[in-house]
């Protein structure tokens, strides 16, 4: 035992945060009112860094808090990465929760203390941190408490819904256009979905529409891997059976999934809670297929990359347990966060250096574009090779470059769209693929 935790203070010392050793012998589990004040006190420590908002409230009328991290709090500046972590969206996997607090305390006091790496990272990109996205099943499972937590106590919101079963299902209906040759990103949501999703749910998929978000990730617990979309089987016909579902992005989320699993202490050893994960992470539908899930939806209705962070064998460690989890996960949480600016980024301008919103970001080779946000900035994860990409939009030509990405940070690509000529039958070619691509199919296409 007296080796391990050497261990981890040899590899604390070593990584890069001027050597700081926040042992946090005294953590503790917050409930939602403690929850709440100790992200205040950050807020008050941090007061030019940092800014808390509601993105909506529980069913029982908690508000959903975040804490947001930037050299500007509250605007998105332009080619600046927005990222988000999301904690506790099962109120009973609790880690994630504590881990979020002991983040936010982390990258505020390393900040005052003038570490390079944190002061850098704040500085180029807008963090947002929902410490927990089911408060109301959190409390649930708390009175509880560790010693007597059953394993799906607390697990739903207040009406009993597993949040990460209650997005709509939009894998359907790419797995349809991926045979038809429809669209592959910003797939439409169903009619009256609004009426179909929990508050809980309907708050989270609002903030996703106000933020241009590039890469997340999703803290649950219950077992120690990081796992990467699709959840949800192409082939749900097989039963019994698992069968890697593989987004477009496959290598790029293997990336993503290795980063935070070789930056944690132990996940990367594959062996964990009785399972084996070869390098600590997986394929969602390899594990198991599961519908209407949180990190899919991201990748068909957003520009953003999620993972699913399982970090605990115990859904509700104990807190004598936090102080070794936090330091097991520090790094892996920081290198995570810095991969947001790995890949390509820029302007996409009309021919009067407007900036365009909305134009669509393809690479040749990958089927899935990613658009540019209200400010025309656009952000698009790649691992290091060289790509063809092209912007486009409805009534401007198209513009393809050729760029070699390297292994470190974003390369900057921008783009000057020219006004398209008037041709009518250039007009009605570009309609009638554009009806066929996005018209909407029935969502009832898989077995549930």
């Amino acid at each position: 035992m007296w080796l391990g935790w050497n261990i981890v203070w040899l590899g604390a010392l070593l990584m890069g945060l001027n050597g700081t050793v926040a042992w946090a012998s005294d953590i503790q589990h917050h409930r939602y009112e403690e929850l709440v004040r100790a992200l205040f006190v950050v807020q008050s420590e941090c007061p030019y860094i940092t800014r808390i908002y509601s993105i909506g409230r529980s069913v029982e009328g908690r508000h959903l808090y975040v804490l947001e991290f930037s050299d500007n709090p509250g605007i998105h500046e332009a080619m600046e990465p927005e990222f988000k972590y999301v904690g506790n969206m099962h109120g009973n996997e609790v880690l994630g929760r504590e881990l979020l607090i002991q983040l936010s305390q982390f990258l505020c006091e390393e900040y005052r203390a003038g570490n390079q790496r944190i002061t850098r990272l704040i500085h180029d990109t807008r963090i947002h941190i929902l410490p927990t996205m089911n408060p109301d099943g959190y409390e649930v499972a708390a009175k509880q408490g560790p010693e007597f937590n059953g394993y799906l106590v607390g697990r739903g919101n207040s009406r009993e819904v597993d949040l990460n079963r209650n997005f709509p299902d939009l894998n359907a209906l790419m797995y349809y256009y991926e045979k038809t040759n429809g669209r592959n990103h910003h797939l439409p949501l169903p009619d009256n979905w609004e009426h179909q999703v929990e508050l809980e749910t309907l708050a989270v998929i609002k903030w996703m529409q106000n933020y241009n978000f590039v890469l997340s990730a999703n803290l649950h617990g219950g077992a120690v891997v990081a796992n990467y979309p699709f959840d949800k089987s192409r082939d749900p016909r097989i039963r019994g059976k698992t069968t890697y579902s593989a987004t477009p992005d496959d290598k790029i989320f293997k990336k993503l999934a290795r980063t935070y699993s070789y930056a944690h202490s132990w996940m990367h050893k594959g062996w964990n809670c009785g399972d084996f994960f070869d390098e600590g992470i997986t394929n969602g539908a390899s594990w198991y297929s599961l519908s209407k899930g949180m990190q899919d939806f991201n990748y068909l209705y957003t520009n953003c990359f999620e993972i699913t962070l399982e970090l605990s064998c115990d859904k509700f460690p104990p807190a004598s347990a936090l102080s070794r989890e936090w330091l097991g996960n520090r790094e892996a949480l920081i290198s995570f966060l810095e991969q947001v600016h790995h890949g390509i980024k820029g302007m996409v301008y009309d021919n009067n250096n407007n900036p365009i919103s909305n134009a669509e970001i393809s690479v040749a080779g990958i089927n899935h574009d990613v658009t540019t946000g209200v400010d025309g900035d656009y952000f698009r994860l790649l691992l290091p090779g060289t790509y063809t990409v092209t912007a486009s939009t409805s009534g401007y030509l198209p513009s393809t470059s050729t760029v070699t990405v390297g292994p470190a940070e974003a390369i900057q690509l921008h783009f000057y769209l020219k006004v398209a000529p008037k041709d009518p039958n250039l007009t009605q070619s570009h309609h009638s693929k554009k009806n066929l691509s996005s018209a909407k199919v029935p969502l009832n296409l898989g077995p549930r």
